[in-house]
């Protein structure tokens, strides 16, 4: 007989425990009560992360007196290094640790390091033979030890991030269950959430603690993130009693899916992308047959190794969909790089009393975000869900896919909006006065930056949902460390892509990326990413179309 919802709802749960591994009830656990404590953490790690990365570059060409090149790569390969480092956290957490004590782990980590580089800008600085702990680092030198120290305090800061990032937020959707109708559709919506309060957590650290950094002190400016990386760890630990927590499988998921792709290597199946007859029906984006269930009379060993083969050839199925995302991470790398480029050049007076920094636009992608992300989970998505009868109103690749056609209309604009500042040069005769203001407003730029917010809230939050979801069960942290890996690696590419494009055109003249911006020509790399995007894209639905979910046992 049947049991009833409410006796379900307030039974134990199968392969769920409580942090300190014993049963726990579904009605006492997870869903929003456990969710919001995450992403009140997400928040806090978001206001600390970006209290460093955002004003990195000045802390290096300032107190460590680094030039500007060998600054903007410092910063560059921290920044890859931290994208990358999910990877192994994530095998970390999944094969031994668990997602819990990986959290907590990682949390104390990032607290050592924070407390390290708040402790490394108090040493103090000799300048012309007296110690001063002045702002004004001009003429100042830092000792071996303190550039050591501090360059060690910024990658146990990397590293932390890379057993933090990828398990904080899988730790979060475990809270809901997939088997049940509701939390399912609860937990498409937290992705949604996380990312508006990620964001939210972005706009605070760029408002107040780049003022901080940049007129207070840095002692000051590094040591508001290591106090709020121990409220966020508090925070954390608060909501211990409510967590679902899924401990790791005896058997590690990557010796499963390693000896699976073995044996296919062994059979000739490693190329192989289809299913066996009668599991499922490829559809562009189409869901409707998760719920289909297995029915297999083969003995536990050959189950056994259909299982492995059936999680490995799963996992071979991401990797087409990764790659055909990687134009969209060349995209976002550009805000942070040449849109600031193009905006120091142009009039930057809001009123006639009030002048912004180029950079403070990077918050415009923040607030459009967290404006546009309640509109779309609480107006487009029952909407579309009327349409489509999915609970997230449009399939996970749908929403991908929606963000990378907005990616590549973004960098058209960014396109047009250079060729007119160019023009405007030349028009009023700058052309090589590259240190004069062309008379062109900044908020030329905001289309582009507003573009860039709304492709996020398709294909960033898209992402996340479908490497947590479309990953064997065990596998869920490496799922959302495989998404982090497409910034990582398309930040590398970007950067790549730059240097041999510099190299190239300078050789019959003026490079695209001159100093001087009126004679560069960021309107033609603009197109040129445009145009790998639209073709990303065209893979990108070729690839989706064929895609078939993972199926789900209900």
């Amino acid at each position: 007989m049947e049991r009833d919802p409410l006796h379900r709802r307030s039974s134990a749960m199968v392969g769920v425990v409580d942090y300190r591994g014993r049963p726990i009830s579904r009605s006492s656990s997870g869903r929003w009560t456990s969710a919001l404590f995450i992403i009140g953490v997400e928040i806090a790690e978001r206001i600390a992360y970006y209290g460093i990365s955002f004003n990195l570059i000045t802390y290096l060409t300032g107190p460590l007196n680094v030039s500007t090149a060998a600054a903007a790569a410092a910063v560059n390969t921290w920044s890859g290094v931290s994208m990358l480092l999910p990877l192994l956290g994530a095998f970390a957490a999944d094969s031994y640790l668990g997602r819990y004590p990986s959290i907590v782990l990682a949390s104390l980590l990032y607290v050592l390091g924070l407390g390290l580089l708040t402790f490394s800008a108090a040493l103090p600085t000799r300048c012309s033979g007296e110690l001063t702990s002045s702002l004004d680092f001009s003429s100042c030198s830092p000792s071996t030890f303190q550039a050591a120290f501090f360059y060690l305090s910024l990658y146990l800061v990397a590293i932390a991030e890379g057993g933090h990032k990828p398990c904080v937020q899988a730790f979060g959707a475990d809270q809901f269950d997939e088997n049940d109708n509701e939390e399912r559709a609860a937990r498409s919506s937290f992705f949604n959430w996380w990312y508006f309060g990620m964001n939210g957590g972005m706009i605070v650290s760029f408002v107040v603690l780049s003022y901080i950094q940049d007129n207070v002190g840095w002692v000051l400016g590094f040591g508001i993130p290591c106090v709020v990386m121990v409220i966020a760890l508090l925070v954390f630990l608060l909501g211990s009693r409510t967590y679902r927590c899924y401990p790791p499988e005896e058997t590690s998921p990557f010796v499963r899916i390693g000896k699976g792709m073995a044996d296919m290597v062994m059979s000739r199946e490693f190329f192989t992308s289809t299913v066996e007859a009668g599991e499922l029906q490829p559809e562009w984006g189409s869901q409707s047959d998760q719920h289909t269930k297995l029915v297999d009379d083969r003995s536990d060993g050959k189950l056994a190794g259909y299982e492995q083969n059936k999680e490995a050839k799963g996992m071979l199925r991401l990797f087409p969909i990764w790659a055909s995302c990687l134009a969209y991470a060349i995209v976002f790398s550009q805000y942070s790089t040449f849109f600031n480029k193009q905006g120091n050049t142009m009039d930057r007076r809001i009123t006639p009393g009030i002048q912004v920094p180029s950079a403070a636009l990077q918050s415009i992608i923040s607030i459009v975000i967290v404006a546009f992300i309640p509109i779309y989970d609480r107006i487009f998505v029952p909407l579309a869900g009327n349409l489509s009868g999915l609970p997230s109103g449009i399939t996970q690749l749908q929403r991908i896919g929606v963000g990378l056609l907005v990616s590549a209309i973004s960098m058209a604009a960014a396109a047009l909006v250079e060729m007119k500042r160019i023009k405007t040069a030349t028009a009023h005769g700058l052309i090589d006065l590259p240190d004069s203001t062309v008379p062109m407003s900044i908020l030329w730029l905001l289309p582009q930056y507003i573009l860039f917010g709304i492709m996020d809230v398709f294909a960033m939050v898209g992402l996340q949902e479908f490497f947590y979801d479309q990953v064997p069960d065990g596998l869920r942290s490496l799922g959302l460390a495989l998404y982090l890996s497409i910034f990582g690696i398309g930040s590398f590419i970007s950067g790549l892509l730059v240097s041999v494009i510099d190299h190239v055109s300078g050789q019959g003249g003026e490079s695209w990326f001159s100093n001087n911006l009126n004679r560069a020509h960021l309107d033609y790399f603009y197109w040129l990413v445009a145009g790998l995007s639209a073709i990303s894209l065209v893979f990108f639905v070729h690839f989706a179309r064929s895609y078939v979910y993972k199926v789900k046992e209900y």
